[in-house]
């Protein structure tokens, strides 16, 4: 299985593993991946052996660095074979990124079954590159261009596919030192952070506090919690930072909505469990996260504001006028729920153990 650098890739690899080992215990998986991504660390800690190999980079417009694409296309090729010559797999499967090039090449010239699963809505190069080797093309929503294309959803963890919300409510607000009844904002810009984010916040942290709105946010790693911690100095309104939380079925459980960017992983989790959210789009790549938020902003469960527009200013006027209505926060969550299937993890697997029978 194949799949790094970011949550957005590992992230659906560990579910589908978890999926076929529930349904087939004698299932052996290896995991590939490269030395500078998020699965060096996310990988073992799951229990599944990770084999490394040279990140394939595709430059998006002609520049000087596409003159040396082929040939780390050639190397990591040649160490994607030699992982597959020494692991002999019954079939590949793939989630895109720099790590997906060298496996897909290495199925087709060992004429192994190959699975392509492409997770944001508008496809990136290297799964329009896999798409072309298999039949056996899977996707995360409804109107992604890939051949052979048959939509399943995204693959994503147990905790939070099966999650209820309202059962976990009290005992996520005491995790976070929440107050139990007063309306929670969280704010996440995914497993890094997210500077725009955390710079209108904030700025914005007063009319929260003065709305008797609570926020628990997450800054990201490389961010610092002292800058946040006496936002609100005096106030008896919770304002609670953490740098990462391993238990997002808690946060999400505490949340009555979220402030977030729209990568694939986040739009399938924050819909699926039911939060309204407001979506800021990452402004590079070609406009994929925007795609990825339109079906649930589309339905009303949610709203999208552009990054650049996302200022102290606009925060303090619109999110906490939300949080302080239910009868909308409950509509937006109800428009949201169940809008993107839940099950793309079992669905994914059966697709793979067919491409291997």
């Amino acid at each position: 299985m194949a799949g790094g650098g970011t949550a957005g890739h590992t992230s659906p690899l560990l579910a589908t593993a978890d999926a076929l080992r529930r349904l087939d215990s004698s299932v052996e998986i290896i995991a590939m991946g490269t030395a500078r991504g998020l699965e060096t660390r996310v990988v073992p800690a799951a229990g599944y052996q990770l084999e490394l190999v040279p990140p394939v980079p595709l430059p998006r417009r002609p520049n000087a660095d596409l003159l040396r694409t082929p040939g780390r296309v050639r190397a990591a090729r040649k160490a994607a074979l030699e992982v597959v010559d020494r692991v002999r797999p019954d079939v590949v499967v793939g989630f895109g990124g720099y790590v997906s090039v060298p496996a897909y090449l290495a199925a087709r010239t060992r004429r192994l079954p190959l699975v392509v699963h492409e997770g944001n809505a508008l496809p990136g190069l290297a799964n329009r590159l896999g798409a072309r080797f298999t039949t056996h093309v899977a996707t995360s929503f409804p109107d992604t261009k890939l051949p052979h294309a048959t939509y399943i959803g995204l693959p994503i963890r147990r905790m939070i596919a099966t999650l209820d919300r309202g059962a976990l409510r009290a005992e996520a607000r005491a995790e976070f030192g929440l107050d139990p009844s007063a309306p929670t904002l969280l704010v996440t810009g995914g497993s890094q952070g997210a500077g725009r984010i955390n710079t209108a916040m904030r700025g914005a942290a007063g009319a929260f506090a003065a709305a008797g709105v609570q926020v628990l946010h997450i800054i990201g790693p490389a961010f610092d919690v002292a800058d946040y911690e006496a936002l609100v100095p005096g106030s008896a309104v919770p304002y609670v930072v953490r740098n990462f939380v391993d238990r997002m079925d808690l946060a999400y459980a505490a949340a009555d909505a979220v402030l977030c960017r729209c990568g694939s992983n986040t739009v399938t989790e924050v819909s699926g469990v039911g939060l309204p959210a407001v979506y800021v789009p990452l402004p590079i790549g070609n406009g994929e996260q925007a795609l990825n938020a339109k079906p649930v902003v589309d339905a009303g469960g949610g709203l999208l504001v552009a990054d650049d527009a996302l200022r102290a200013d606009w925060v303090s006027s619109t999110l906490p006028a939300l949080l302080t209505d239910p009868a909308r926060l409950r509509a937006m969550g109800a428009a949201a729920a169940d809008l993107i299937p839940l099950d793309a993890d079992e669905k994914l697997a059966r697709i793979v153990l067919d491409a291997c029978r």
